[in-house]
């Protein structure tokens, strides 16, 4: 018995993994047609989440700033926050491809289907699905989350 559930627990084995897997010698990015290292290459998840947490540090300070000057009261702290989160990062991608703390990390929003710039719906959407944070978690093998997957960006290095 032992044996049955270690089978499924350990998870497929290699070859059972099928076309999802990358194979030997790809590299995250290289079906975007993107390089394997520096500029432009794929960002890794490290540099994504601190650039989130300095987004996020950035919002909480205009919505605390909103509420020394009586916009924003304690009861709606938190949803201040997130709406100017979202509008700061709808906006900053729309017109520059990257977010303040995307800037910070050396990130870059970058369109995969040969568009010039990410545009504003593309960015809606982005921000709709990062601030619902399960599509941010789940990644392919490309090390792309949802948003990205649905919004054809990529977040690179700059």
């Amino acid at each position: 018995m032992p044996r049955t559930f270690g089978s499924w627990l350990s998870g497929p084995s290699p070859s059972e993994t099928g076309a999802s897997a990358t194979a030997a010698g790809e590299y995250p990015g290289q079906r975007l047609g993107l390089p394997k290292t520096g500029t432009r290459s794929l960002a890794r998840m490290g540099r994504r989440i601190g650039a989130l947490l300095i987004d996020w540090f950035i919002a909480y300070g205009l919505a605390a700033l909103g509420m020394t000057f009586g916009l924003v009261s304690m009861t709606t702290l938190s949803t201040a926050v997130l709406v100017v989160w979202f509008v700061l990062g709808v906006l900053s991608v729309r017109l520059f491809g990257f977010t303040p703390g995307q800037l910070a990390c050396g990130l870059l929003v970058v369109p995969v289907d040969g568009r010039e710039h990410v545009g504003i719906g593309r960015a809606v959407v982005r921000g709709l699905l990062i601030a619902l944070v399960i599509p941010a978690v789940v990644t392919d093998a490309d090390l792309r989350g949802l948003q990205d997957r649905l919004t054809n960006t990529a977040v690179v290095r700059r």
